[in-house]
């Protein structure tokens, strides 16, 4: 059997401009990057404004195993199968973070006979967004703490720095460290932090900006740190966002790429679900709606997190509305849920998936809260029984929820025909109603409740002393009225990963809260959540390799 990375270095890949023209898509709109990637000029968002939107289609998914259980390549085996039965299909992405390609997870291009290429390009410096993304980001933290250096006009209390710096690797060692050290040469001493690039309020902002100039104003909004006498620091009082706006110049440009099948994918930011709003950019969205008859795109994670997002945050700031939702769901992480160790999950136990399927019944429950009408796609395993199967069809009849078995791993576009046939009868009858969770108005420790009662299932919510006080301030300075970004495990519906199924009677634990203005949400950390992730005993960047001629094998 190949593998991902042998079928991907196997395919045959249009050239670009081929795969752009059956797009819709000219010559001059494109700024390649070698003959199989490109990025969209700014003048094609411009140009399609006005034009008729297709239909968008959401993937998400049922709480996962540790290793991730299918959900883009269910989007990409979804996008060739519509392209199979003769529709014009586009697939929205996000881009792949380093830290999973090196850790655990493995890439987010796909899998099998269902990928995005080139996958190794893509995986791993792509067209350098990510990198771009960095360096904007500690620009601004490397001028905020020269301020204080040179003098520090504004008054800025290196207690209450509240920006921090990224990189795009796990490292558990950066979550806290002290800089400044050596002396007064070298900086004003304080305690500061590191995240993970894809946890950055730039990442957000990057995802959510409609624009160059809408970036810019973004940018700015920032609010990094407080002053001695409690006043608020912006990074347009730094006079940073100019600079900024200048690395992340053609950052912002939605990236063009191919499935294996040539169906196209506009692939453009990365923001992980668990601990950002988990959502391609809103650019690379509205693109694929003017471009495409149907626009399929993806949220992460579990629907308890990046779908909830979407909707929640994506949706009511962009103006979109999905018309139907595709919930994967796979006989392996059912019976995860179901209690059954990742080490066993090939092994047919109908038991622990009977156990199990109350998770993808709480995920059903949720998606109904919005309005939008479910198909569930089964992510096939060879591992997988005719029973455990039929087990899952039969409970999915029950509740008169569509159901397909879908095959994209194994047999690409073809093996997905069934799922988008489903996905097409629910587009025919159109009857979707979508609506948010709350408004906007709502108190925003009542909207983290509502989030945490109504799509976790928790008895309640407590909230650490800090946060309230965080959450306090944030509405007396006007931004009460923003949507919440809750960063939690993925791994189960409350904040404890060990509580699977579809846990009850849990209490939801707020440790902290912070203002991203320029983002334009408030985000809070519960249970024992992390923002820079480490890498695990035995991580995957021991198994990456390349060869004397460039082969890269091992990536995944």
């Amino acid at each position: 059997m190949l593998s991902d990375i042998e079928i991907a270095q196997g395919c045959q890949m249009r050239p670009i401009v081929d795969v752009a023209a059956d797009a819709g898509l000219n010559a001059d709109d494109l700024e390649l990057y070698g003959r199989y990637k490109a990025k969209l000029s700014a003048d094609v968002w411009r140009r399609l404004q006005g034009g008729k939107d297709g239909k968008l289609v959401l993937v998400t998914a049922i709480n996962p195993t540790p290793a991730g259980e299918g959900k883009t390549t269910t989007t990409v085996g979804l996008g060739q199968a519509m392209a199979k039965l003769g529709k014009k299909a586009m697939i929205a992405l996000r881009e792949p973070s380093l830290g999973p390609v090196f850790g655990v997870k493995g890439g987010a291009a796909g899998g099998g006979y269902a990928q995005v290429v080139p996958m190794e390009d893509i995986n791993l410096h792509f067209t350098g967004d990510m990198h771009a993304i960095t360096a904007a980001n500690n620009l601004l933290c490397a001028m905020l703490d020269n301020h204080m250096q040179q003098g520090n006009a504004l008054g800025i209390d290196p207690r209450r720095v509240i920006f921090t710096r990224v990189l795009d690797m796990n490292d558990r060692a950066l979550r806290n460290i002290t800089i400044g050290l050596g002396g007064k040469a070298n900086g004003v001493p304080r305690e500061d932090h590191f995240m993970i690039t894809v946890a950055s309020e730039i990442m957000a902002i990057l995802c959510l900006a409609s624009d160059l100039s809408d970036l810019k104003e973004r940018f700015g909004n920032i609010l990094v740190a407080y002053s001695y006498d409690g006043k608020p620091i912006y990074a347009r009082d730094l006079h940073a966002e100019g600079a900024m706006t200048a690395l992340m110049r053609d950052a912002i440009k939605p990236n063009l790429v191919q499935t294996l099948e040539g169906t196209p994918c506009l692939m453009h930011g990365g923001p992980f679900a668990n601990i950002a709003h988990g959502c391609n950019s809103v650019q690379a969205t509205k693109i694929a709606l003017k471009l495409a008859d149907i626009a399929i795109t993806e949220a992460g994670f579990g629907a308890d997190l990046g779908a909830e997002k979407f909707m929640d945050i994506k949706c009511r700031k962009a103006g979109l509305a999905p018309d139907c939702i595709v919930l994967v769901a796979t006989v392996r992480a059912l019976k995860y849920n179901g209690g059954v160790p990742k080490a066993e999950l090939n092994t047919p136990d109908l038991a622990a998936l009977e156990r199990g399927i109350c998770n993808l019944d709480a995920h059903l429950d949720n998606m109904a809260k919005f309005g939008v009408p479910v198909v569930v796609a089964i992510n096939s395993f060879p591992t997988d029984s005719d029973e455990e199967v039929a087990f899952i069809r039969a409970h999915c009849a029950a509740r008169g929820v569509r159901v397909a078995l879908s095959e994209v791993f194994a047999k690409g576009g073809e093996g997905g025909r069934a799922l988008a046939n489903e996905v097409l009868s629910v587009l025919d009858e159109g009857k979707a109603d979508f609506h948010m969770l709350y408004a906007d108005a709502l108190p925003l420790e009542d909207k983290i409740r509502k989030i945490a009662k109504e799509i976790y299932g928790a008895r309640d919510v407590t909230i650490a002393s800090e946060a309230h006080k965080e959450l306090v301030s944030i509405a007396e300075m006007g931004y009460g009225d923003l949507p919440v970004c809750v960063a939690k495990t993925q791994y189960s519906l409350s904040d404890d990963p060990t509580l699977l199924g579809r846990p009850n009677g849990f209490v939801v634990n707020v440790r902290t809260a912070r203002l991203a203005a320029g983002a334009g949400f408030v985000v809070v950390e519960t249970g024992a959540i992390m923002t820079m992730p480490g890498l695990p005993k035995a991580p995957a960047a021991e198994k990456i390799d390349v060869d004397k001629d460039g082969k890269i094998t091992g990536l995944f």
